[in-house]
């Protein structure tokens, strides 16, 4: 490919994320630059300044200079985990950093879909950005043009136990730099080698180290993290929006959210979902024939939800801080003229909040498909019609409504619920026992992705069906209304459902209003990178 139809094609790459570019190398990213690089609404640039490129390739020469004076570098001039106690000659040591790519392409599962890749990428990509792994900046501007370029490796999404980082699933990405093993790109899946030839460029030959520090990392379980963070959030605030609006649909009580309840008991998420739902019910009126208090999922779901919440703002810095740091080994200080052996790919932190996250997104698929309940059982739902079913008098014996979406927001709720097991206490002894604690940071990541689906699913299912009882209450109640907002939130879902009168099948709704919820359309406040300051 010629020099011009490589910049021409770079230059559409780049137009293709809005013009919109990431910069990496000499600064800290946050959760929603991974998010933006992984959606491709945003492609990569590498720091110009002079100083950082410097630094950089002052740790590639320096590890050169270490092993031309015969010093001993684990994973460079020595064998892999247990074999540390093995000397690699002097004429293999070139050789050595393909040999791990290779012999880790054992992956199993399912594989990580674009975003997913695409955040992973750019999670190692800065890391070894942060100037300690030894790494040329050839190697960084190969990973930027893996994600500009829209190159994406095929990874397996499972076979890692999270230390010494994700082994397996990176070698898929050092496997792509060096032009083996298959890729996804331009709509094809192709042979990496012949990828890079047709765009103009040689397949990458690692130096010393730059295997061990694409792989023994821990950027599969970060860069799943960010997604599941932005998701969360997004859950988070819906959650709160449903509850206004089950409030109406139940004929409740708005008092349950004064602000002074949550300033006596001043947990900061807390109080931020009962505002949202404050503001979601702003100008509604108490009366004396209401029941003197709703339910616990509506009542508490301040407290349900300020739970999530709440984890939001220690989840952010644990990411942020994993993504922002030199997680391999050993790391190259230098400025400090030395090589330092520990265990930064140790995934702990990610693992431990991604337990913590999936948990307390489980408990809103669980307050969801409680307030679902209770909105379709017309023992409780004051006055609406059985399962919500929007029929004619005439139809209606044979009608059923929400019956069966409720159903089967009950077995998502359920299985989401047992996903909850937290991965990082089943640590298993690997690699004769070198790798003998190890963090389980991939499989809670993923479990937590999971946990979200599930959870998306019932929040779709409820939002339908939450949507259907405020309709209804509207039509059995005649002083009843919406604030703005709400009535906002009820036309965007009927826009893209309609009001259920002769039973239909939804599945289809469902599926629509899924994909909405987990792209951050659903509502406004939830679009990545405008959370409240809370979780920041």
């Amino acid at each position: 490919m010629a020099e011009d139809d490589l910049i021409a094609r770079r230059t559409a790459s780049e137009m293709s994320c809005a013009g919109a570019t990431v910069r990496v190398g000499g600064r800290k990213l946050a959760i929603e630059d991974v998010v933006a690089i992984a959606c491709a609404r945003a492609g990569v640039t590498l720091n110009d300044d002079t100083a950082w490129r410097d630094h950089i390739e002052r740790g590639a020469a320096f590890l050169r200079a270490r092993l031309d004076a015969g010093a001993t570098v684990y994973g460079v001039n020595t064998g892999y985990g247990d074999a540390c106690v093995v000397s690699v000659p002097p004429e293999l040591v070139e050789a050595l950093p393909l040999q791990l790519t290779r012999y880790h392409g054992c992956g199993m599962g399912r594989l990580l879909d674009p975003a997913e890749t695409r955040a992973v990428i750019a999670a190692r990509l800065n890391s070894l950005a942060y100037g300690y792994s030894g790494v040329r900046v050839v190697l960084l501007e190969r990973l930027a043009d893996l994600i500009n370029f829209d190159v994406l490796p095929r990874i397996p999404a499972e076979g890692s136990v999270g230390a010494s980082g994700d082994l397996t699933p990176l070698s898929y990405v050092a496997a792509a730099l060096v032009g083996e093993r298959e890729v996804a790109f331009d709509g094809r899946v192709l042979e990496a080698a012949a990828v890079w030839n047709e765009l103009g460029r040689e397949p990458l030959r690692l130096a010393p180290k730059e295997g061990l520090a694409l792989m023994n990392g821990t950027a599969v379980m970060t860069g799943l993290a960010c997604l599941a963070f932005v998701r969360a959030a997004q859950l988070t605030r819906l959650a709160a929006r449903l509850t206004a609006l089950c409030t109406v649909a139940l004929d409740g009580r708005a008092a349950h959210f004064d602000a002074t309840i949550f300033e006596v008991k001043p947990h900061a998420g807390q109080a931020q979902a009962a505002a949202w739902i404050r503001d979601d019910l702003a100008g509604r009126e108490d009366t004396a024939g209401q029941r003197l208090q709703d339910r616990y999922s509506i009542r508490c779901a301040p407290h349900v939800i300020g739970v999530a919440q709440d984890a939001l703002s220690w989840v952010r810095r644990d990411i942020e801080n994993e993504l922002n740091s030199a997680n391999d080994n050993p790391l190259v200080d230098v400025d400090g003229e030395r090589v330092l052996h520990g265990g930064n790919f140790y995934g702990g932190h990610i693992a431990f909040a991604m337990d913590a996250l999936k948990t307390a997104v489980a408990n809103l698929a669980d307050l969801m498909d409680r307030q679902f309940a209770l909105i379709v059982d017309d023992k409780f739902n004051n006055g609406l019609p059985r399962n919500l079913s929007g029929a004619s008098v005439a139809r209606a014996p044979i009608c059923h409504g929400f019956k069966a979406v409720q159903i089967s927001s009950s077995a998502w709720t359920a299985e989401a619920l047992k996903l909850t097991m937290p991965a990082s206490v089943f640590s298993r002894s690997t690699e004769a026992h070198n790798q003998d604690k190890v963090s389980m940071g991939t499989i809670a990541a993923r479990d937590c992705l999971r946990v979200l689906e599930l959870t998306e699913q019932v929040a779709a299912a409820h939002t339908l069906a939450a949507v259907q009882a405020a309709r209804l209450r509207l039509s059995v109640t005649p002083a009843a209304s919406l604030t703005t907002p709400l009535a906002a939130f009820v036309d965007q879902v009927g826009a893209l459902s309609p009001f259920v009168g002769e039973d239909r099948p939804l599945e289809r709704d469902l599926r629509a209003l899924t994909q909405c919820i987990a792209d951050g359309a659903l509502v406004g406040a939830c679009a990545p990178g405008a959370y409240d300051e809370t979780v920041r």
